[in-house]
């Protein structure tokens, strides 16, 4: 893990990636509704597997979002996140 470069993010950035996780999480609930929803009787499962490809692709976005603002907080040490962060 001594390969992967540490690097801050604006300020702008970590508060567009905190907007964009509701967005993220109202997809998955969306997604997920369909998904349950769903009445195999029916017939036609493209609509079922298009709605489970949506439900992992936002997990996934979820993910490395929620991933990428821990990293950020972690980075306080770094000489830029305190370059970049405002004193209040």
């Amino acid at each position: 893990m001594f390969f992967v470069k540490r690097v801050a993010l604006a300020p702008r950035a970590v508060r567009q990636l905190r907007r964009v996780r509701s967005v993220y999480v109202a997809g998955m609930l969306l997604s997920a509704l369909i998904l349950f929803s769903y009445d195999e009787s029916k017939g036609g499962g493209g609509q079922a597997m298009i709605a489970s490809v949506f439900l992992v692709v936002f997990a996934a976005l979820l993910t490395l979002t929620t991933v990428q603002l821990w990293r950020h907080g972690r980075a306080e040490h770094c000489s830029t996140a305190k370059k970049l962060t405002p004193l209040a």
